[in-house]
């Protein structure tokens, strides 16, 4: 029987979100209507008729459609890797939570070694070992050098935790909780050792492409294991690829490396109300593998949702929707920057370079770390702020995270402004220590 542990983050926002004032515990853009979705668009027609996301949807069939999802859509996500991709090798799943689940279903199994990055969101670690898989994790450390801190994972440390029977490495960059970033080096030397032992690489990049700075950039696994995993990453070798593998390995040709990633409408692009995701590959194996496995779960996706999510990624539209979110997160996370400031006494953290959320650190006012728990629990009770508590729904070791939080700030920025004053408020006034 296949054991299925409580899913804590879900189970937190599922008891509290509906009854805060300010949620700032919520991990997608500011989510928009489809009037404001289609407001976007930069190539609308003067008389309104072309703007319509679901355009002649009301007079179509609504049967099962396309199976994988429909060709405009899996085309317009084969766009976003470099080289662009087939269609085929997208596949079209009902949120990147179904094609986390799919992928782990598909191709892990009782006797398979999994290693995580951690810390990340529960499923990539708890779904593997309740079919059976001995599950390591790869840890994120916090490193300090003042406004130059950071989350880091290092890759010798990887190398130790591999085995015999090691299948699968997951790496969740944006990073969901603490909005790090594997750089492109350290993310060529997973896939160099996922190529020597034959390890498939899965890539959870929901909260991609939000990056706050262009020095902080990288591109998707898919796009970096697409070229010469020996030679430094440039932009002229993403743009254009050898032709032949022989060009750039001096007539050797490389060893495969098996890299499957997913991604979503949710986070980055600020649709989680149409629950569409994907999986994606240039492996036909592993996509062949993963869409048998999709068969006995989901058939196709809504219609609907796949002309909505067909209209967002198009040329017309996701340019100005990644602008918009991209700000939106530059603009709040300095909101965010002014309330650790403001608290620095009991808050502190290193600040997020990429994606929606932060991981921040509380103490009382004698420096001792909060109960993350009792402290989301007392913010919510007495002014109405939902925060996650980071050692219940991100540790996995007894007191592992405590008093850790996570906020998600990429939300609508007056929400954001006046929930952290609210807290900050409350702090001050002594709530932390009355915990």
């Amino acid at each position: 029987m296949v054991h299925i542990k409580p899913f804590d983050v879900e189970e937190w926002m599922n008891d509290h979100e509906t009854h805060c004032r300010y949620n700032i515990a919520e991990t997608c853009c500011d989510s928009l209507s489809l009037s404001a979705l289609a407001a976007l668009r930069t190539d609308a027609q003067n008389d309104g008729t072309s703007i319509d996301p679901l355009a002649g949807m009301l007079t179509k069939r609504l049967d099962y459609g396309a199976i994988r999802g429909s060709t405009a859509l899996r085309t317009a996500i084969a766009s976003l890797y470099t080289p662009p991709l087939d269609p085929s090798n997208v596949l079209i799943t009902p949120g990147a939570i179904a094609a986390n689940l799919l992928v782990f279903y598909a191709l892990v199994g009782p006797g398979d070694h999994v290693i995580v990055l951690h810390p990340t969101y529960q499923q990539l670690h708890a779904v593997p070992a309740s079919l059976g898989a001995d599950v390591s994790l790869w840890p994120l450390r916090q490193t300090a050098d003042g406004e130059n801190s950071s989350w880091t994972a290092d890759v010798d440390e990887l190398a130790t935790l591999i085995r015999a029977n090691t299948t699968m490495i997951v790496i969740n960059t944006p990073n969901n909780p603490t909005g790090a970033v594997l750089p492109a080096p350290a993310i060529r030397a997973v896939l160099r050792l996922a190529r020597e032992r034959g390890i498939t690489v899965l890539g959870d990049e929901v909260y991609s492409p939000i990056f706050h700075t262009a020095e902080v950039v990288v591109p998707s696994v898919l796009s970096l294991a697409a070229t010469p995993l020996d030679q430094p990453t440039s932009t002229s070798s993403l743009s254009q690829p050898p032709e032949r593998p022989e060009e750039a390995t001096g007539g050797k040709e490389e060893k495969e490396v098996k890299v499957i990633v997913t991604g979503s409408l949710s986070k980055a692009y600020s649709l989680a109300g149409i629950r569409i995701g994907w999986i994606a590959s240039r492996s036909p194996d592993l996509l062949s593998r993963t869409a048998s496995a999709r068969d006995y779960t989901t058939i196709s996706v809504s219609q609907l949702d796949d002309a909505a999510a067909a209209f967002a990624l198009s040329p017309a539209v996701r340019p100005s929707l990644l602008a918009r979110n991209i700000a939106l997160c530059v603009a709040n996370a300095r909101t965010l920057d002014a309330f650790v400031k403001r608290c620095s006494r009991w808050i502190s953290y290193i600040k997020p370079v990429a994606g929606t959320t932060a991981f921040i650190q509380v103490v009382n006012s004698a420096g001792e770390a909060v109960d993350d728990v009792g402290f989301c629990e007392g913010m919510l009770r007495d002014v109405g702020v939902l925060m996650v508590p980071g050692g219940r729904c991100f540790g996995v070791d007894e007191g592992e995270f405590g008093g850790f939080v996570r906020v998600g700030f990429a939300c609508d920025g007056k929400v954001l402004e006046e929930g952290l004053a609210a807290v900050a408020d409350w702090i001050e006034k002594g709530g932390v220590d009355s915990l």
